[in-house]
């Protein structure tokens, strides 16, 4: 009797930036439309996720400034262009709900990571408010604390 393999999700790329730059409010997971050139680069790791940012458009999501480069190995009878805007596929309801939130005055929504799930690219987008500046500083001084306190532990331990 076959026995089914847990799903493994595995990260292809992060957007650390957006955790400096914005509080989460929710995460929603999203399909995304891609075209074969695009899936074969994700998985040699050729994505960039930094300078992305989700708009809405005609009720529907998409997802802009996601670089996603070719491989030189691309065959040519395709034009890739590596900063394509990409449809993110959610159900009808989450997307009038993040509708909504968005029309609110200081909400974004934000790409947070592409990752494997059960064989499909998946992005993860947040719902997100902008950090003021005091907030940014707030967050390094946290993770420098952080940091110290790990070295304390390893510098302990030897």
């Amino acid at each position: 009797m076959a026995t089914k393999k847990p799903a493994t999700q595995s990260r292809i790329a992060d957007n650390k930036k957006a955790a400096y730059n914005y509080f989460f409010e929710e995460k929603f997971e999203a399909g995304m439309v891609l075209e074969g050139w695009e899936v074969k680069s994700a998985r040699e790791g050729k994505v960039q996720l930094t300078d992305g940012y989700v708009v809405v458009r005609n009720g529907e999501l998409f997802l802009i400034g996601c670089q996603i480069n070719p491989l030189h190995t691309a065959s040519s009878h395709v034009n890739p262009d590596n900063v394509r805007t990409k449809k993110l596929l959610l159900k009808k309801d989450e997307i009038k709900r993040l509708i909504s939130k968005v029309e609110q005055k200081g909400h974004t929504l934000v790409p947070i990571n592409l990752h494997w799930k059960n064989g499909k690219i998946k992005c993860e987008i947040a719902l997100a408010k902008g950090k003021a500046e005091h907030d940014k500083r707030d967050t390094i001084k946290d993770r420098e604390g952080k940091r110290e306190v790990e070295r304390a532990m390893k510098s302990r331990t030897r």
